[in-house]
């Protein structure tokens, strides 16, 4: 049941695959904003969740690129200037 403004909308809820959750980890953001427009009005609570799996893997994966860059890995392994 979703409220919009001052009236309640009826959505059936209905249980939606657990497929959904690879689209985040696969594609980070973009696949948990897509999988959360895709099943939102089915089951709310898994759209929900395929929406945080993308950020936080998107905050991990910029995390782990910080740490690459200002550890010096990147530049003695890679040639790629760090900070």
């Amino acid at each position: 049941m979703a409220k919009t403004k001052n009236f309640k909308v009826m959505y059936p809820e209905k249980q939606r695959s657990s497929w959904w959750y690879i689209l985040p980890i696969l594609f980070g953001i973009i696949g948990g904003i897509i999988a959360y427009f895709a099943i939102r009005k089915d089951d709310r609570q898994k759209a929900k969740k395929c929406l945080y799996i993308g950020l936080v893997l998107f905050a991990i994966g910029i995390i782990v690129d910080l740490a690459v860059l200002t550890s010096g890995i990147a530049e003695e392994q890679f040639g790629v200037p760090g900070y």
